[in-house]
């Protein structure tokens, strides 16, 4: 019997980033990305991209160490969702933030986190070097640009350390990403938007997010290469766990900016969405848009009820 006590090949610590390896191994050619005509990425492809970053991180150009925070400022772009993956992976501990706040509460969270690293997306360069401009005794964290869609911006290059595609360039596919050595280490920091009080921050482990991530699934029956619309901000408790979860079960995520009804309706009919999240005010504005066609096929719907945890039922739309 003393055979079956904890061992590393009966008992590898839960993370939710063996699903990415899981997904190139099983879903390697089917669509993992598609964001505007011009970006569409495999499952074996967004690995090796997961990768290439998690290692890029860890080189000595960056030097990110195990523990340390990441930040990222972004919104629906698929940068954003490899980082979910490619930021644990490099040890680091990934901390998502909502776009839409001020200066003042951005670099309130950049320095009680002690983010040394911040990708950010190039509508969000302004707000977040007048974030930065509001150190004082703090270390400043390094900036990394987003490149989706961008629209070159000249005038703050200085103020970056590189763009996330050419970071991406030197990083190394073969790179053995960091897996944790307890399921009990510190994966993701999140804070609340601190609309009543000064934000408060939450620390979720490797295990938390797994449970947190494969109970969404099975709540929701999520099936087998589901077509997912990013209508839910990933930064929003990490997209209730569906921006891991997607990739357990091969999904094809479709990455969106904007969040309007005539968008979501076209993206809907154009990639045959069967599954979104959203809150009951983005629902809201769904159900009263007069949109002319009806849709090719019912999408099931997760709404936000109270909080930040999705209910336990669905909408046909």
């Amino acid at each position: 019997m003393e055979l079956l006590l904890p061992h590393p090949s009966n008992s590898t610590p839960l993370t939710v980033l063996g699903f990415l390896d899981r997904a190139a191994s099983v879903y390697g050619d089917c669509p993992s990305i598609l964001h505007t005509a011009n970006t569409v990425h495999t499952w074996s492809e967004t690995h090796n991209r997961c990768l290439r970053i998690a290692s890029a991180l860890t080189s000595s150009s960056i030097g990110i160490k195990q523990g340390q925070v990441v930040s990222v400022v972004g919104p629906n772009v698929p940068s954003v969702y490899e980082l979910q993956f490619a930021v644990p992976m490099s040890g680091a501990i990934l901390n998502n933030i909502n776009p839409r706040l001020d200066a003042h509460a951005l670099s309130v969270l950049l320095r009680h986190s002690e983010s040394r690293l911040v990708f950010v997306d190039h509508r969000s360069i302004s707000l977040v070097l007048e974030a930065v401009s509001l150190f004082t005794q703090h270390e400043k964290p390094h900036l990394v640009l987003l490149d989706d869609d961008q629209e070159n911006d000249s005038s703050s290059a200085s103020d970056f350390l590189d763009t996330y595609e050419e970071i991406m360039e030197r990083g190394n596919s073969r790179f053995k990403w960091i897996r944790p050595q307890t399921e009990w280490q510190p994966m993701v920091l999140n804070y609340t938007s601190g609309t009543t009080s000064s934000p408060k921050g939450v620390v979720l482990s490797h295990r938390a997010i797994f449970m947190l991530t494969v109970s969404s699934l099975l709540d929701w029956s999520v099936p087998n290469r589901p077509v997912y619309l990013w209508t839910l901000p990933m930064f929003h408790a990490n997209g209730w766990g569906y921006t891991w979860g997607t990739a357990a079960v091969g999904a094809t995520n479709i990455c969106t900016r904007r969040v309007d009804a005539p968008t979501i309706y076209n993206l809907i009919d154009k990639h045959n969405v069967t599954h979104m999240c959203a809150a009951p005010m983005v629902l809201n504005m769904l159900i009263n848009y007069p949109f002319s066609t009806p849709l090719k096929n019912p999408v099931q719907v997760h709404e936000e009820k109270t909080g930040s945890l999705p209910v336990n039922f669905v909408y046909s739309i």
